[in-house]
């Protein structure tokens, strides 16, 4: 039987990837793995070359998250499904469960990628796009109300009125909480930056600091200007002190 589909696999694992692969061309000769790719960046080279109909992409790699495949498409031009391969927590996969995503648990077996397959088949049939749906999870709304993070070999979805702050530290981003806590997340402050784009609570008053409006309780014009956010000084950038006083306006109205 010729093959109808074209896989390509995006895993940091090579065993992953050779099982995934042999399991593939052994039991089902309807699909043809056309490459496979040890991280994000060469997988999104791969699919802008091969242009498959499926791709089997792992969760957290080193680098980038394979959830931020959504960075490279827009909806309107992807015509591939997605299948998530994890190993994460029962919260996260609940948040897939609702979603029209699919996923497989690792260890990998068979039966579950014969699952799937098959529930591809009747998503592609129906046109369905599954990136489409991925930003569904993220971005359930406008704004959206959730953002996720990593978090060791999970992936927690964070409310965003308990966060106070981000701040970065180098390729790192500390992210403060309402409690006092804080996380230490390996993306850059830019990266929250661009998925918060357009959202009226946060806010990047400084190369280093991004702040939750709400949380501000003052700005103090000594000392070259600063932002008091729940009695810690914040810094802010002469040239976005404007800008930050309308946008406080809106959010207190």
């Amino acid at each position: 039987m010729n093959p109808n589909y074209k896989v390509i696999i995006i895993d940091d694992e090579p065993p992953a990837r050779t099982l995934l692969r042999g399991m593939i061309g052994e039991y089902f000769p309807e699909f043809e793995v056309v490459a496979d790719c040890e991280n994000l960046a060469s997988g999104v080279l791969a699919i802008k070359a091969y242009k498959p109909d499926l791709v089997l992409l792992d969760i957290e790699m080193p680098g980038r998250s394979g959830l931020e495949i959504m960075d490279y498409f827009k909806s309107e031009e992807v015509d591939f499904g997605i299948i998530f391969t994890t190993a994460y927590n029962q919260y996260a996969i609940k948040a897939f469960k609702l979603s029209a995503v699919d996923y497989l648990l690792k260890p990998l077996g068979v039966e579950d990628l014969e699952e799937s397959l098959n529930r591809f088949k009747i998503r592609r049939s129906q046109g369905a796009n599954d990136l489409a749906a991925l930003k569904g999870i993220m971005n359930p709304g406008s704004p959206i109300s959730k953002l996720a993070i990593p978090s060791s070999n999970s992936l927690l979805f964070i409310d965003l009125e308990t966060i106070r702050f981000f701040k970065a530290d180098s390729s790192y981003t500390e992210i403060h909480y309402g409690d006092g806590q804080k996380q230490i997340v390996s993306r850059t402050l830019k990266n929250f930056e661009e998925a918060l784009e357009g959202h009226p609570l946060f806010f990047r008053c400084h190369k280093s600091y991004m702040v939750n409006l709400k949380n501000v309780d003052a700005f103090v014009k000594s000392e070259g200007g600063y932002l008091m956010v729940n009695d810690e000084r914040i810094p802010i950038s002469s040239d976005r002190v404007s800008m930050l006083l309308e946008l406080h306006k809106l959010v207190k109205r």
